[in-house]
Formats: C-alpha cells, structure tokens, sequence
C-alpha cells in the first residue's frame, strides 16, 4: 500500500507539472518552460523507477527460491534491487555497453523486463559482486525478439524465458566463482518454477563455455547484435538437460 500510495502522489504531481508546460505565459521566459519539462522528465523517471522496484519486489516475492548460499540471493528489497541496477550500469560503462543497454537513471540501469524476472545476485566481501536474471515470458513479450521472434518457441514448450544482465564486476577469463553461483541460481529457478526453456544472446566465440553447461543449443545466428557489430548467437538452454560437468562443478553433485 505504500508503494500504491507513493506512486499515486507521484502521478498526480507529474500531470500538475504538465499542465502547467502546457498554459504557457508569454511573460514567463523560455528557460523557465526547459526548466519545467526538465522536472517533468525526471517525475517519470522516478515514477517509472517506483513501479520496477515494486513489481519486480512482488515477483521475485512470488517465486519458489531453495538456496542454502547465503551470498547467492533472490532480491526481495528496494535496496537489493539498487545495488543491482548500481552494478549494471558501472559494468557496461567499464565495457562499454550502455549505448545497447542504456542506463533508465544515469547510474541505474533497468528496464521493464524487470517486473517479470527473476533477479539474482551474489555477493563477495558484503558487496554485490554479480547477477543475472531470468525474464519470464509476458504481455512485454522478450527482448531478444527485437532480432528474431520467439513464437515457434511458444508453440513449442508451455513457458519461455530469457536470461539477460549477466553481469559480474571482476571479469576474467574462464569460469570465475561469480558466473559458476549466478548460474546455479539459474538452475534454481528453473528447477523450482516450471520453466520449460530460456533464449539467451550471446557472443558467438562463448559458444564453447555455454556448451559445457549442457542443454545448450544454437536457435539463431546473428551478423551483429544491435550495436556490437561481431558474430552473435541465440541460444537456447534448458538445465534439466545439465551435463555431468555442470552437475559437479556448479552444483557440487
């Protein structure tokens, strides 16, 4: 209800700042209307901010999390879901990646596949370290569809999904401590919330890492991906076909 009740006040202030741009007085100088569309942008983006973090606390809330890691988490909090959108945004800006992935909020960088994905994150030392998450298939449909469509996969199997914002701060080569605990809690969601397969965009040179994971197929070939102009792949993957490398690093099984 607070959350309702926020986002309500907030509603209300954006469309009084916008009435206000639209009466405009010809005494009033010019800088004073720029000013004024200025904090009317900003509302929105604060109101937008507001509804992600509600949703997305709500949804991650709904969903069957077994998980003894105590570093390896589901966010289920304002704060939680901060720190995240804090560590996508500095890690595409140090890859460069924000012209494909733009940050919402300079500094915060999210989106509206957030409400419908299951957001996970590790932490190392007290600090979120990774995350990755898990787009569950909706009316906003998945972003990867803006390069192929995914309605033969919907024929298909019963639920979809994508796995998006991979992201871990201390990149290196081969499989970090992060990406082996990101993955296992992808695996956890998968196993517990009837998820029948996900797509994911990848680099086509990390085919050969993504494959020893088991499950792992080629569904599409691309040129470039958006504005990464190098040979890209979509992948589908489904971890109830997990390899036995898989199973006994990642899961210790």
């Amino acid at each position: 209800m607070a959350y309702l009740n926020k986002n309500i006040s907030l509603n209300q202030l954006q469309e009084f700042v916008q009435q206000n741009i639209q009466q405009r007085l010809d005494y009033l100088p010019i800088n004073f209307y720029n000013e004024q569309k200025f904090a009317l942008e900003t509302f929105q983006k604060r109101i937008f901010l507001e509804s992600i973090i509600d949703e997305s606390i709500s949804f991650n809330r709904s969903l069957s999390w077994n998980q003894d890691n105590k570093n390896l988490r589901l966010t289920t909090t304002a704060e939680e879901l901060i720190d995240v959108f804090k560590l996508r945004s500095n890690v595409f800006r140090e890859i460069n990646y924000l012209d494909e992935f733009p940050d919402s909020i300079e500094g915060l960088n999210f989106d509206i596949y957030d409400k419908t994905s299951a957001i996970i994150y590790y932490k190392n030392n007290k600090e979120v370290s990774g995350t990755i998450r898990l787009i569950f298939d909706s009316e906003n449909k998945l972003p990867s569809e803006n390069k192929c469509c995914f309605d033969d996969m919907r024929k298909q199997y019963s639920c979809i999904g994508e796995i998006s914002r991979n992201i871990v701060k201390n990149r290196g080569s081969g499989l970090n401590q992060e990406f082996k605990y990101l993955m296992c809690g992808i695996y956890n969601i998968f196993i517990n919330n009837n998820i029948d397969i996900a797509l994911s965009g990848i680099k086509k040179e990390h085919l050969k890492l993504f494959k020893k994971l088991g499950g792992v197929e080629v569904f599409k070939e691309l040129n470039s991906y958006g504005s990464f102009e190098t040979p890209c792949l979509i992948i589908s993957y489904n971890p109830n076909q997990a390899s036995s490398f898989f199973k006994k690093v990642f899961l210790g099984l």
